[in-house]
C-alpha cells in the first residue's frame, strides 16, 4: 500500500531538526517525512508529490509562510492540502486569523508539546490512508467495469452504428428543410422570415435592457442594368459576391440578410448603436465601391444605404424596417451621400465627424500637428524631472486645439493609428534631442494614446522607436487612460510585459475619473498612479477631498507606484500633496504646456544658445509663467 507523505518547512535548521526528530521518533509512524528549508523548495516538493499534511513555519526569509501557503493552495493539485502552521510568536492574533484566512487547519505555538504534533499528523496522515484505499477500490472496480463494458460495447456497436446511420439521414433532411426556411437560397443569408423574427427578438432583448440598436437597409444602385446587359447569371453572381463582402464588413455577432432581389439588411447590436451603424455603412460603402470580377466581366456598382436605430425611429420590428427603408430612399436620391440616418440630426453628426476625419488626414501631411510639454515637477526637491507630451492641432479655420476636443470625434482606427506613430516618433526624437543638450537634466516624456484599444502594435511602433534614438529605459512612459483598463482581460499583460521589458514605463492616467481599480494596477504591475485633476481640485472641500486623496496616495503606495497629481493649481493643494509624500505634480500652479523650444525657454534658458534665445520673442505662455511665479525658475 501506499504510504503517506509528510511535508516539514522550516528554514532553522535546529528547529528543523528538532521537529523531524519529533515525528521520527513518534510511536507507530506510518508515514515517510519530507523537509524543506525554503518556501520556493516546498513548493518544489508540492509539485513533484502529494502530502497528507504540511507543517509550515511563519516566519522565513524571502518568501515567508503565508505566501507559501497562499502559492500552495493557488495550485490545483496541491489546493485542498491541509496546513498546519509553526510560529515562535506567541499570542499573535493578527497572524493567527491571517494563517485562517491563507487556509491553515491549525495555528501551534513553539515549544510544541510531542503528543500534540504527532496526533495530530497522525490524524491527517490516517486520512490519507483511507482515500488511497478508496482511490485503490476505485480503480479496481473500474477496471471490472471496464471489461464488462467492453463486452456490453461490442454488443451495441453494431446497433449504434445503424441508429446512427438513421439518425444522420434524419439530421440531414432537418437540417436542409430548416436552412430552406430560414436561409437565402441564392446567398446562403438569413432570409426575410428568419430576420424578422430575430429583429422581433432584439426588440424584446433591447426593451428588457433598456439598450439600443441599429438596423441597415440596403440595396445596389443600377442592380437592374446588370442583369439586362449581362443576364441573371452574372447578375445572381454579384449578389453572392455582395454577400460576401457585406459578411465581412460586420461582426461575427450581427445579422445580415437579404430580403429579396438586391435589398440586403443588416441588423447591428451593442453599445453606441449610431456610431456603429455609421461605421458599418461606411465600410459596407468602400467595400461595394471596388470591382467585381465575375467571369470576363469587371463590374462596378454602389449601394445606399438607410439607417434607423431602435427605440428612436420606430416602436417595433416592422415600424423600424419602414423607417430604415425610407431613409434608404432619401439616400438613393441624394447624391452627396449615399449613407442617410432617419434621423438628420444624426446625419449632422456624422457629417461633422467625417469633416473632422476628413481634415485630420490632411494635418498630417501638411505638419499641422504638434506636441507641447507640461513639467512634472518633484515634490521633495521642486525640479522638473518629466514632462508630459500632449497633442495639439493648428487648426487653419479653428487655431490651436487640444488633442480632448477632437479625437473624440474621429473613428478611423487606421487614422488614429497614425496619429499615434506621429506621438510616438515625435516624442522620442525630442527625447533624444534634450538629452544631446549640455546642462539639461534627462527629461522623461509621458505620452498618450489617441486609440481606444491597446493591441501589440503599440510595442512594434514604440520600442523600434526608442531604439531608433538610443533612448536608455525609463525615457518614455505611456499613460493608459482608465477606460483602456476597465474590464481588461489577462490578454493585455502580457504587451504590458513586452513594454516594461523594453524600458517603457507604465502609468494610470487620471485614476478616479472611470470605473477601474486598484486591483487591476497590481495585476498589471503598473508603475505610476496619476491622480485625476477633479479629486486634486477638491482638496479642502467639506466633502472630505483631502482625506480622498490621502488615501489613493496611500494605496498607490502599498502597491508600490510612483504618485502623480494632475491639475495643481493652488498653493493649498501643493502643501497637501507635499506632506502625503506624493512624488510629483503637474498643472497651471507651475506651468501650462508649452513647445519645445518655449519650454527651454522657460524652465531651462540656460542650455539654449544665447544669441538665437535672444533674438526670438517670448512665448505668450512663458510670459504668463513668469509673471505668475514672480521670478524665473
Amino acid at each position: 500500500m501506499q504510504i503517506p507523505n509528510v511535508l516539514l518547512v522550516n528554514d532553522d535548521p535546529a528547529s528543523l531538526y528538532a521537529l523531524e526528530s519529533l515525528l521520527i521518533g513518534s510511536a507507530g509512524q506510518e508515514y515517510q517525512l519530507v523537509t524543506a528549508s525554503s518556501g520556493k523548495e516546498a513548493l518544489r516538493a508540492v509539485l513533484q508529490q502529494e502530502f497528507a499534511v504540511i507543517l509550515l513555519d511563519v516566519s522565513m526569509p524571502g518568501m515567508d509562510g503565508f505566501e507559501t501557503a497562499e502559492a500552495i493552495h493557488s495550485h490545483p493539485r496541491s489546493a485542498a492540502v491541509p496546513i498546519i502552521f509553526i510560529t515562535a510568536h506567541y499570542a499573535d492574533e493578527i497572524s493567527r486569523m491571517k494563517a485562517y484566512q491563507k487556509g491553515a487547519v491549525d495555528y501551534l505555538f513553539t515549544p510544541v508539546i510531542p503528543q500534540i504534533l504527532q496526533t495530530k499528523v497522525a490524524v491527517f496522515v490516517e486520512l490519507t490512508k483511507k482515500n488511497i484505499e478508496l482511490r485503490r477500490q476505485s480503480e479496481e472496480l473500474a477496471r471490472l467495469n471496464q471489461d464488462l463494458r467492453v463486452q456490453r460495447l461490442q454488443d451495441l456497436e453494431r446497433i449504434n452504428g445503424e441508429l446512427e446511420q438513421e439518425v444522420a439521414e434524419r439530421k440531414l433532411a432537418e437540417q436542409r428543410a430548416h436552412e430552406l426556411s430560414t436561409r437565402d437560397a441564392l446567398t446562403n443569408l438569413v432570409n426575410r422570415r428568419s430576420l424578422i423574427q430575430q429583429l422581433e427578438h432584439a426588440v424584446a432583448m433591447a426593451d428588457r435592457a433598456h439598450s439600443e440598436f441599429g438596423l441597415l437597409f440596403l440595396d445596389l444602385d443600377k442592380f437592374k442594368q446588370v442583369n439586362d446587359n449581362y443576364g441573371h447569371e452574372v447578375g445572381d453572381e454579384l449578389l453572392r459576391q455582395v454577400a460576401a463582402r457585406l459578411t465581412a464588413a460586420v461582426r461575427v455577432s450581427d445579422v445580415v440578410a437579404r430580403l429579396g432581389g438586391d435589398e440586403f439588411v443588416v441588423l447591428i447590436g451593442g453599445r453606441a448603436a449610431a456610431a456603429n451603424a455609421a461605421r458599418v455603412a461606411r465600410k459596407i460603402e468602400q467595400a461595394n465601391a471596388r470591382p467585381y470580377d465575375i467571369g470576363s466581366q469587371r463590374l462596378r456598382t454602389s449601394s445606399s444605404i438607410g439607417i434607423a436605430l431602435y427605440p428612436q425611429d420606430g416602436a417595433n420590428a416592422a415600424e423600424l424596417m419602414k423607417h430604415a427603408d425610407l431613409a434608404m430612399y432619401h439616400a438613393k436620391f441624394d447624391p452627396a451621400s449615399r449613407i442617410k440616418f432617419f434621423h438628420e440630426e444624426f446625419n449632422v453628426r456624422e457629417k461633422q465627424r467625417e469633416r473632422w476625419a476628413q481634415e485630420l488626414r490632411l494635418a498630417l501631411p501638411q505638419e499641422q500637428l504638434e506636441l507641447h510639454y507640461q513639467p512634472k515637477v518633484a515634490l521633495a526637491s521642486g525640479q522638473v524631472d518629466a514632462v508630459e507630451a500632449l497633442l495639439y492641432w493648428h487648426h487653419p479655420q479653428q487655431g490651436l486645439i487640444a488633442a480632448a476636443d477632437f479625437l473624440p470625434h474621429i473613428q478611423d482606427r487606421s487614422l488614429l493609428d497614425r496619429v499615434d506613430t506621429f506621438v510616438i516618433e515625435r516624442a522620442c526624437a525630442q527625447a533624444a534631442a534634450w538629452r544631446a543638450l549640455a546642462g539639461l537634466p534627462p527629461l522623461a516624456i509621458a505620452l498618450n494614446l489617441a486609440t481606444p484599444q491597446l493591441s501589440a502594435e503599440l510595442a512594434q511602433r514604440l520600442l523600434p522607436a526608442m531604439r531608433k534614438q538610443q533612448l536608455p529605459a525609463g525615457s518614455i512612459e505611456v499613460e493608459l487612460n482608465e477606460t483602456l483598463l476597465f474590464g481588461a482581460s489577462e490578454a493585455i499583460a502580457p504587451l504590458l510585459r513586452q513594454l516594461q521589458a523594453g524600458g517603457v514605463r507604465l502609468a494610470l492616467d487620471e485614476f478616479g475619473s472611470a470605473r477601474s481599480s486598484l486591483a487591476a494596477c497590481k495585476r498589471l504591475q503598473l508603475d505610476t498612479l496619476k491622480i485625476a485633476p477633479d479629486f486634486i481640485h477638491a482638496i479642502g472641500n467639506e466633502q472630505g477631498g483631502s482625506e480622498i486623496v490621502a488615501a489613493v496616495v496611500h494605496l498607490a503606495r502599498a502597491l508600490k507606484m510612483r504618485v502623480v497629481a494632475l491639475g495643481v493649481d493652488s498653493a493649498v493643494q501643493l502643501q497637501l500633496l507635499a506632506t502625503l509624500d506624493c512624488d510629483q505634480y503637474q498643472g497651471p500652479l507651475f506651468c501650462a504646456p508649452l513647445p519645445a523650444e518655449a519650454l527651454l525657454a522657460t524652465l531651462f534658458p540656460d542650455t539654449l544658445d544665447g544669441a538665437c534665445a535672444a533674438s526670438r520673442p517670448p512665448h505668450p505662455i512663458q510670459t504668463q509663467q513668469l509673471k505668475a511665479r514672480g521670478s524665473s525658475p
